[in-house]
């Protein structure tokens, strides 16, 4: 089994207070700085009228509505607005999620025996096939691994340039299923037949 994923960056509030206006939805691509929501914040007034914090500290602040805004930390696409109109949320707390944009990969899940593991190679040719039936190219970045039952269950990264290339859209999002096929290094004509003797050879002991 594979999924697609993605690098996701949550973007927190500055100031305590409600969120008075969301200007971004899930799924909207937006670049570093963009505002994403409006907060009103009591302790922001506060702050402004005590000289603790000046408005160019701060983006988008309104000094007569004693709002600011929450913005885009990379670019990428809007994953989730975690606090929607109306939502209090406190300094620090999760306003959104965006996945990174060009960070798109895909993680692989493969039941090996711990011979076929030994022939995954990073940089190992991977087949991709996508959602729309496209199949694209990809390499092996970084296996994972744990034997259960005598067997290796490899967890493996691929990276794709022409996947990361795609924007995080309702086709290509983490948690999309697709279809891996993983290139395994050729051993020979004679690897087979040579690892059965191997085989045969240790259950007998020698």
């Amino acid at each position: 089994s594979a999924t697609i994923e993605a690098e996701s960056f949550t973007v927190g509030a500055v100031y305590v207070g409600t969120v008075v206006d969301q200007l971004v939805q899930p799924g909207d691509d937006v670049t570093q700085g963009q505002p994403l929501l409006v907060v009103h914040s009591v302790q922001l007034v506060r702050d402004l009228e005590d000289e603790v914090v000046t408005p160019t500290e701060l983006d988008g602040v309104d000094t007569a509505a004693g709002t600011y805004q929450v913005v885009a930390t990379v670019d990428g696409t809007v994953a989730s607005v975690d606090a929607p109109v109306g939502d209090f949320i406190t300094a620090g707390g999760t306003a959104a999620t965006i996945d990174r944009a060009g960070s798109l990969t895909v993680s692989a899940q493969f039941a090996l025996s711990p011979r076929d593991y030994g022939r995954i190679v990073t940089g190992a040719n991977v087949d991709l096939l996508l959602p729309d039936d496209a199949t694209i190219g990809g390499h092996v970045s970084k296996v994972e691994v744990a034997t259960v039952d005598g067997q290796a269950k490899a967890t493996v990264t691929v990276t794709s340039a022409e996947l990361s290339a795609e924007s995080a859209n309702a086709l290509y999002q983490p948690g999309t299923p697709v279809r891996a096929t993983l290139h395994l290094r050729d051993d020979g004509l004679l690897a087979g037949p040579a690892d059965a003797l191997r085989d045969f050879m240790r259950r007998l002991g020698l």
